[in-house]
């Protein structure tokens, strides 16, 4: 085990003292230790959210009448075997909604049948080989193992994932399983020990600790979702105190990590499962302490809030950076950020999240944990909403990231939107995307960020950057002298410079330093959303070392990924955006620049669920330009019959 010094962070500045002695005294006993009333309050379980238990209720009915997924040792074994990882996590996925949807139907109906299903689904947990997602087991470079080893268990995503849902299932239904089948609390609390809580309070050299300054997302999640396992499941009021003390420390270094503005580098995507699981985290301690440890202490973790409806396009399309997809399937707990929002008192982070709300729709469902769901049907605030329009801020600049985001107006996705991104190519989910841009149309991305594929070993394995989405030739940077940017912290924008005023808003950047190559002198980018004209610049202008006589320079492209029915001209382009948002047309000058379309078909079904079956990509070739040039980029939004290639809309 790894002796670390305790860290001393936001945290430990508002709450001083000896911690662990104040969480002895503080911590309420486990069944009144989490926020949400059991089964056996029949007042809040007779009759809840109707819209929800009817959404529930239908595929839980369904699932009586199928087998349990069943997740097999060679589906584990791909990972190792050929990288393959999908197969069985969706399957422990589908286990684990299953006993989600039978735990909310025995709280409602207390009716043996349901009760069943539970006991079922929480046997099968427990008699899982691994709670861990194979791709983060270390079995295989431990023990040479390709299954697992389970007498070493690791401690990862899933294993937290598992243990705080086992946690939820004995608070919400401890009685009545002690009364239909005694000895399953038993079997929960073993197995949580052996899998979580004992490798959690011995092992110090967990990588998303970040004892090594490099803190990410996987920090809160698992730290909020051990806390939810130790409030309820041990008894031992000095342990316990301690182990909740391990964990505040967790959190801790994490928030330390976060930057003033509130940004998140790893984009909008991973803000649900980043900074709103800290959130989540505190507001348990919060309610476990009576108030002893409460509040939100540190202003870059209130600022996080904000984040999501900074990042907010319009409709279900947002600005997504890193790993994160344009337009996220399958819903947000959005009653997560109302409530974290609520507590810091950010009205536009509340009106973001009631835009999402439907009086007549389910106020969550199961796709995001147990734990989120009982807060979310437990909620008035959250179930009493009122929908209202988002915020949509007229300008976001993030400078800790290097981000800009700027609107025709607040309030509305009309017309053009522009984003930049800075920054540097060593970002957590990083992409090879220094100077990238993204242009919406009416809120509906036409120049874009393909996101990313499905997961696969090759995603965090050396061969990441061989990932066409991960690579800075899809991304809407230039690609200079035949050289893609490279991965890594120092290659990196310089000198970043955004401005914003009522006219228009634009970020200048040098790109330079984002190539590994000599002789790239500078790369000068502007990217400007003039609002008087209802148009987006992109103003290139390069200086690169004279090529060595006798020699022909390799060429340089500016490249361009866009998502639409495109059309080519000389010297311009169109293209009809998704979701019936309407036509956008670019033209360059020089309008000499040849531009050649590669179509890249789409099969990977994150992929496809965003843009359908292709992107194009735009290789504008300013190779005759020379080692000093300019490229200039106009975008505008076309009139629904105007005429920009010289023949019919």
């Amino acid at each position: 085990m790894i002796v670390a010094e305790r860290f001393a962070g936001p945290l430990a500045a508002a709450w001083p003292g000896n911690r662990t002695e104040l969480l002895a005294r503080a911590l309420a006993p486990p069944d009144r230790s989490l926020p949400v009333p059991p089964a056996r309050e029949r007042a809040v379980w007779a009759h809840p959210h109707a819209p929800t238990l009817r959404h529930l209720r239908s595929r839980a009915e369904d699932d009586l009448a199928a087998p349990w997924p069943l997740p097999l040792a060679h589906q584990y074994a791909r990972y190792f075997r050929d990288g393959e990882r999908d197969t069985y996590e969706q399957l422990v996925f589908a286990r684990q909604r299953r006993l989600t949807r039978a735990a909310v139907l025995a709280a409602v109906t207390l009716d043996p049948t349901w009760l069943d299903e539970v006991v079922d689904g929480v046997t099968l947990l427990c008699e899982q080989s691994s709670w861990c997602w194979p791709a983060h087991d270390d079995t295989h470079a431990v023990h040479g193992a390709v299954l697992p080893t389970v007498t070493d268990p690791y401690l990862d995503l899933g294993a937290g994932e598992v243990a705080a849902q086992l946690a939820w299932v004995d608070h919400l239904l401890g009685e009545p399983l002690d009364a239909h089948a005694p000895g399953l609390r038993t079997r929960i609390r073993h197995e949580v020990e052996r899998r979580v809580l004992t490798p959690f309070a011995q092992r110090r050299d967990w990588h998303w600790l970040g004892l090594d300054g490099d803190v990410h997302n996987w920090s809160p999640w698992i730290h909020g979702n051990v806390l939810v396992a130790v409030l309820r499941l041990v008894e031992d009021p000095a342990r316990r105190a301690g182990l909740v003390d391990l964990v505040v420390e967790g959190l801790d270094r994490y928030v330390a990590s976060l930057p003033a503005d509130g940004a998140i580098d790893e984009g909008y995507g991973y803000w649900w499962n980043g900074a709103c699981r800290a959130h989540e985290a505190l507001d348990l301690l919060a309610h476990a302490t009576g108030g002893a440890l409460d509040g939100v202490p540190a202003d870059a973790l209130r600022h996080t809030v904000a984040f999501p409806h900074r990042m907010h396009l319009g409709g279900d399309w947002y600005l997504n950076h890193a790993d994160g997809s344009a337009r996220p399937s399958g819903g947000q707990p959005w009653h997560a950020l109302h409530r974290a929002a609520r507590r810091v008192e950010d009205s536009d982070a509340v009106a973001h999240a009631a835009a999402h709300r439907r009086p007549d729709a389910p106020a969550a469902d199961e796709k995001h944990g147990l734990g989120r769901l009982l807060l979310a049907l437990t909620d008035p605030a959250w179930i009493s909403a009122t929908p209202g329009p988002p915020p949509l801020p007229r300008d976001v600049w993030l400078p800790s990231v290097q981000v800009l985001l700027a609107r025709a107006a607040a309030g509305s996705p009309g017309g053009l939107t522009l984003a930049v991104k800075g920054g540097h190519n060593g970002e957590h989910h990083n992409h090879n995307d220094v100077g990238s841009i993204v242009v919406a149309l009416n809120g509906v991305p036409v120049v874009v960020d393909a996101g990313r594929p499905t997961y696969t070993a090759q995603t965090f394995g050396p061969g990441r950057y061989d990932i066409w989405t991960m690579r800075g030739d899809w991304h809407n940077v230039p690609r200079v002298r035949g050289t893609e940017q490279a991965p890594g912290r120092t290659h990196a924008a310089r000198q970043a410079t955004a401005t914003t005023d009522g006219t228009d808003s634009e970020l200048r950047l040098d790109l330079a330093g984002a190539y590994p190559r000599a002789g790239v002198r500078h790369w000068w980018r502007s990217s400007r959303l003039e609002r008087h004209g209802g148009r987006v610049v992109i103003a290139d202008a390069w200086e690169f070392d004279p090529p060595e006589p006798d020699q022909a320079a390799p060429p340089t492209h500016v490249h361009l990924l866009v998502a639409g029915q495109v059309r080519l001209g000389d010297g311009r382009a169109e293209v009809t955006a998704l979701d019936g948002a309407g036509r956008l047309g670019l033209r360059w000058q020089p309008a000499s620049a040849p531009c050649a379309a590669t179509i890249r078909q789409i099969t990977d079904p994150l992929l496809l669920d965003v843009w359908g079956e292709r992107l194009t990509r735009l290789a504008i070739d300013v190779t005759a330009f020379g080692p000093a040039g300019q490229l200039v980029v106009i975008m505008q939004e076309l009139a629904p019959h105007e005429a920009f290639l010289g023949g019919p809309p």
